[in-house]
Order: structure tokens, then sequence, then C-alpha cells
């Protein structure tokens, strides 16, 4: 295991790097660095573990050989937490795996996805507490956060082009409250007018 190969997982700013140990055929175990760290937190330590698991490290968005995101894009802890989504999905092929983690973000997403999480090994940690009163409403909302934000992007697609009329149509169908002329002074600074419309 002290050989290990390098992963890039397409993001819309980049990419996400990850360093992979053993093959992608073992049981993955998804490893998260700690605070301003990067993948090679790992080095060390992945050679000392069981030889039959696939190891991957990633290097969160900005840190390691990750993209950054765009300038003055903030990086917020939920962020991470999607990062470890989109991650995740392009490697698990089973229906849960382990998190191996320096990080409270294992936990956050342990607690979004549990269904995804199969043992979480927590090497250092703060911990991760809501009050009571406040559990539900928070996965409810952040879930749905990440959810809709991962398919927006694997719905993706170059853009419609449409006549003024069916632009200024489109619109008013979207923002019932428009009036026409409302919709038609938005459009002069809300569209582009490209050859084919």
């Amino acid at each position: 295991l002290g050989m290990f190969s390098e992963l890039k997982f397409p993001v819309p700013w980049g990419h996400v790097a990850a360093k992979a140990w053993g093959t992608p055929e073992g049981h993955p175990v998804l490893c998260l660095h700690g605070w301003l760290d990067n993948a090679n937190t790992f080095d060390k330590l992945i050679p000392l573990l069981p030889r039959d698991c696939y190891y991957v490290a990633m290097d969160f968005s900005g840190h390691g050989l990750s993209s950054h995101r765009p300038a003055g894009s903030p990086y917020h802890f939920l962020d991470y937490v999607s990062d470890v989504r989109r991650v995740a999905a392009d490697i698990v092929q089973c229906s849960a795996f382990p998190f191996l983690s320096y990080c409270f973000i294992s936990p956050q997403f342990s607690f979004l996805y549990p269904e995804m999480v199969d043992k979480l090994i927590l090497l250092e940690n703060l911990g991760f507490l809501l009050a009571s009163e406040d559990t539900e409403a928070w996965l409810k909302s952040k879930r749905m956060v990440i959810d809709r934000l991962l398919s927006l992007e694997a719905k993706q697609q170059t853009p419609k082009a449409r006549s003024p009329e069916a632009a200024l149509q489109r619109l008013l169908e979207a923002n019932r409250h428009l009036t026409a002329e409302g919709g038609a002074i938005l459009l002069q600074r809300g569209a582009t007018e490209t050859p084919a419309g």
C-alpha cells in the first residue's frame, strides 16, 4: 500500500483531487484530512492499514491539488460536505462505506447521509452537536440544498435559444407577478442575443 495513484473528480469549478491506495475492487474507505491539511496527511498511516481496502484520501476544494473555488467564493463547511458527496458518488459501488477522518465534515456527512456511511472512524474531532429541537429541520434543509445542487449540476446543459417573444413568454410564465412591460425590461439585461435567438 505504499504506492498510490492520483485521482481527479470533475466539479463545476475544476476538479477535486485525491490519492488512492489499493485497487478499486477493494472495499472503499473515504479518508478526509483535517483543517488546512491535504491528502498527504495519510501518507504514513495508510501503509499500516489492512490491504484489502481501497483508500481514497481527497483534497477538499482549495486544498492540496484540488481546484480553488472561484475568487470571492466563501468556503463554508456545508460546501465541503457537498465535495464529499460528489466524490462518494463516484467511488462507492456498494451501499455504504467507512470514513477515516480528521475533520468534523464526516460527522456532518454521516448525519445528512446515514445510508451511505458504514463506519465512522474519527482520528481527531471536535464533534458535531445540534440542539434536539433543531435536528430534524437542519437535516431536512441541508440535505435538500446539497441534493438540489448536485441535481442541477448533473442536468447542466447549454441554454436554449429563444426568440425575444418566446423568452418573454417563458419569463412571464415563471414569474406570474410580472407584467409584460416589467418582463421586457428585465430581459434587456437578463438575456443575451445570439444568432440562434
